[in-house]
């Protein structure tokens, strides 16, 4: 099952607000919001991704205790992006600095900042075309490292703001350059 796209914009354009409220109100359901204000009903993930998604942040969660250097976010976690799109990766990662100049309101809501770093790990239900959409939509938007993951594919595709996607196939460990120094994930988690 793909992601449900409705388009309510012919009846209501839902505001900042009333698309937070929507999602508070409907906890069970994660939505995301295209730039063009389309909601997306996105599917749950089944087992083996989830666990893939819990040992990925367990890495990160590690790191950045270490580091200190920023805020990690798990895929509940709803950002408001520069182009008006609101997007929950399944990772993401802000500098500290940056994080600290948005006021606690904004904190709290959903953040209207593009993480420093996201990452997507392809389940069996998502698009392959659109995810690779979402990942250039985040590197348009000022994400600077952007990791897509396919498990099916054994396959990473790195983002980067103004390179050619770099695509790597079975490869072992991932870096995390200068945007998120000192961080390797090791790929075996993925690959099994």
């Amino acid at each position: 099952m793909t992601a449900i796209t409705v388009n309510l914009n012919p009846i209501i354009q839902l505001t900042d607000n009333q698309f937070y409220q929507l999602c508070r109100e409907n906890p069970e359901v994660k939505f995301e919001r295209n730039a063009e204000g389309k909601l997306l009903i996105m599917p749950p993930t089944g087992g083996e991704t989830g666990n893939r998604n819990f040992e990925i942040a367990a890495d990160f969660v590690i790191w950045n205790r270490q580091t200190k250097l920023g805020v990690g976010f798990d895929s509940s976690t709803c950002f408001k992006l520069p182009n008006g799109a609101n997007r929950s990766p399944d990772v993401a990662w802000i500098r500290k600095e940056r994080w600290n100049a948005l006021t606690p309101e904004e904190q709290e809501k959903f953040p209207p900042i593009a993480p420093d770093f996201v990452l997507e790990l392809m389940s069996p239900s998502d698009s392959l075309r659109e995810t690779q959409a979402k990942m250039q939509e985040y590197i348009d938007n000022g994400v600077q490292l952007g990791w897509l993951i396919n498990p099916k594919m054994r396959q990473v595709e790195i983002y980067r703001i103004g390179k050619p996607v770099e695509i790597l196939a079975s490869t072992q460990e991932l870096s995390g350059e200068d945007i998120l120094p000192g961080f390797i994930l090791n790929l075996q988690i993925i690959w099994g």
